[in-house]
């Protein structure tokens, strides 16, 4: 069954994510920064999941169940109840935080902690097909390792367990744990890799992160201090990258990494969507990125105008033609005319297509039918 996973942007989501990919081919990751965003991607998932044809499993992992994402569980169930047997979904919620309980309960849906496994507590839904796992006293890194029978097609091919002790005593703060320090060196070098090499959204970025937490966690696994691993972090992520862009036709390992990787994710077709003027739009790049990519891509052709839409509603425009400026007076905006910024009316937004819906009516808006017409101001006019 195809698989597709929504997690936590952190280091225990992607701990999460790293293991569903060494057990299963995962086709697709969304990476959900906030518990408030949860809700809306469900929503798109299960909309997307009601006309697929064959069923498919949806595993989340690492979020916290807010009223809107526990909206959308009960609508996976109903949408599978109408759905003809041998063609319903899976659906694996596998969550460690205790307000997830408390929101549960509030909301008619009593955990009912499982008699063989401690600390473990159920939902039913009513569906076999359903399982929803709450477990505080692990991190939903080691959650997936071991709940992976739920969603697994094979077993991973690597040792896992110094990942999952390292993230397990970070993420719980458990200070007492000889896998503590460790696990603080290991989140210190996600939080430096994770926006500012790959993006999320590109093909490239899973598969990019995960190979640094398996190789830190490898270097960990030997007896490597701290800073032995802040020390060889450089080399591990230029190991990576090399790795990555050996079939890459315009490489340069004169380049810094930054420099390199830029050179490829400026011919990405999923990093940069196209809107109707032919502006370029980004989502949730961070800016030194964005500034790189936008240039490459307009020297090679691509598009005149892009922009970049964050998460919070800022947003950056570049241009080669002078409009950047335009485009962010729409939005409240300002700057120098190839280099200009602006906001969302929203204040926020929570996905690229989220980010489109509401950036190409603005910029692109739809013109009454007939508007062309030398006859209609005659249609509207007084005289």
């Amino acid at each position: 069954m195809r698989l597709i996973q929504i997690t936590h942007h952190d280091l225990d989501g992607y701990g999460a994510s790293t293991v569903a990919a060494a057990c299963a081919p995962v086709e697709r990751v969304v990476h959900v920064p906030r518990y408030s965003d949860v809700g809306p991607v469900l929503e798109d998932e299960i909309k997307r999941l009601g006309k697929a044809t064959e069923g498919e499993i949806l595993l989340m992992t690492d979020l916290g169940l807010e009223e809107q994402t526990i909206a959308g569980l009960k609508k996976f169930a109903a949408l599978n109840k109408r759905r003809e047997e041998g063609r319903r979904h899976r659906l694996v919620v596998l969550d460690h935080h205790a307000s997830s309980l408390d929101q549960l309960r509030r909301l008619g849906l009593e955990p009912l902690p499982d008699p063989a496994r401690p600390g473990l507590n159920r939902v039913d839904m009513g569906d076999p097909e359903i399982a929803i796992l709450i477990e505080e006293e692990i991190c939903a890194t080691r959650m997936a390792f071991e709940h992976r029978a739920l969603f697994a097609s094979h077993e991973p091919g690597t040792d896992l367990s110094s990942l999952l002790a390292a993230i397990d005593a970070v993420d719980l703060w458990r200070k007492e744990s000889p896998a503590f320090r460790g696990g603080l060196a290991l989140d210190e070098m996600f939080w430096e890799a994770v926006s500012s090499f790959v993006p999320v959204g590109h093909p490239w970025h899973d598969r990019f992160v995960s190979d640094l937490l398996l190789a830190a966690a490898e270097i960990l696994r030997t007896g490597a201090s701290p800073a032995e691993l802040e020390q060889r972090a450089t080399a591990m992520r230029t190991g990576v990258v090399d790795a990555m862009l050996r079939e890459a036709p315009d490489d340069d390992p004169a380049l810094t990494t930054r420099m390199r990787l830029a050179r490829a994710l400026a011919r990405s077709d999923t990093l940069f969507r196209p809107l109707k003027d032919g502006t370029l739009l980004s989502f949730a790049l961070d800016s030194g990125t964005f500034q790189r990519v936008s240039d490459l891509i307009m020297d090679a052709g691509r598009a005149k105008r892009v922009v970049n839409v964050q998460r919070m509603g800022t947003l950056s425009f570049r241009s080669n033609d002078g409009t950047a400026l335009d485009g962010a007076r729409l939005f409240r905006g300002g700057g120098h005319r190839d280099a200009a910024g602006g906001r969302l009316q929203s204040g926020s937004a929570f996905s690229m297509t989220d980010a489109i819906a509401q950036v190409e009516p603005v910029l692109n808006p739809e013109k009454p039918a007939g508007s062309d017409s030398p006859f209609a101001a005659l249609k509207n006019w007084k005289g």
